[in-house]
C-alpha cells in the first residue's frame, strides 16, 4: 500500500448480512497477503442463539464482541502483519472503537439495496442471521461518514471487481 515503509492496513469489509463481507474480505486478504478474520466467529453462542431467535442484539449484547474484533485490531496493528476483517460495523462508533484499536484501519463498506440483501438472506441456509433482522440492520446502518478513510461499493458488482476496487484505493492512500 503505497510506499514500503507504511504500516500494512486492517481493512473492515461492513455492511448488512448477506452484502459479500465475508466472500469478499477472504478474496482480499488473500490479495494482500493478510490474515482474515470473520468477526462473526467472536460472537458469543448467546448473541447467536438470540439471534437465531429473530430478536436483534443489544449494545450491551455487542459490547463483548466489539471488543473481540478491537483487541483482534490491535493485535494485528502492533505486529504489523495487516488484515481482514469480515464485520457488519453498522454505526459509525462502533467503526471510531475500531480506528481507536490500532492504526491503519480502512473501510470497504457493501452497500446492498435492502430488497437485495432481503432475497439474500431468504436464500441463506445454515446461518444463525434470519431474514427477520434485515430490518433491524437498516435502521441501524450509519453509512460511511468523510472523515471516515475506505470506500463505498455496490455489493452487486462482482467480487473481483470490488477486490480490484478497493485494493486501487488501499495503494493510493499511501
Amino acid at each position: 500500500m503505497g510506499n514500503s515503509s507504511q504500516e500494512p492496513a486492517i481493512v473492515v469489509v461492513m455492511g448488512v448480512s448477506e452484502c459479500g463481507k465475508s466472500s469478499t474480505g477472504i478474496l482480499l486478504a488473500e490479495r494482500l497477503g493478510v490474515p482474515f478474520l470473520e468477526a462473526d466467529d467472536l460472537h458469543p453462542a448467546a448473541n447467536r442463539a438470540k439471534m437465531a431467535a429473530g430478536r436483534p442484539l443489544t449494545e450491551e449484547d455487542r459490547g463483548p464482541w466489539l471488543a473481540a474484533i478491537s483487541e483482534w485490531i490491535g493485535q494485528a496493528a502492533a505486529s504489523r502483519t495487516g488484515g481482514v476483517v469480515a464485520c457488519s460495523a453498522l454505526r459509525y462508533r462502533y467503526r471510531q472503537m475500531f480506528r481507536g484499536a490500532g492504526a491503519g484501519v480502512w473501510l470497504l463498506h457493501l452497500s446492498l439495496d435492502e430488497a437485495a440483501a432481503r432475497r439474500r438472506v431468504a436464500r441463506r441456509s445454515g446461518h444463525f442471521m434470519p431474514a427477520a433482522l434485515v430490518d433491524s440492520q437498516y435502521a441501524e446502518l450509519e453509512p460511511l461518514r468523510p472523515d471516515e478513510p475506505g470506500l463505498t461499493v455496490d455489493a452487486e458488482n462482482s467480487r473481483q471487481s470490488i477486490v480490484d476496487r478497493a485494493e486501487a484505493a488501499l495503494h493510493s492512500v499511501g
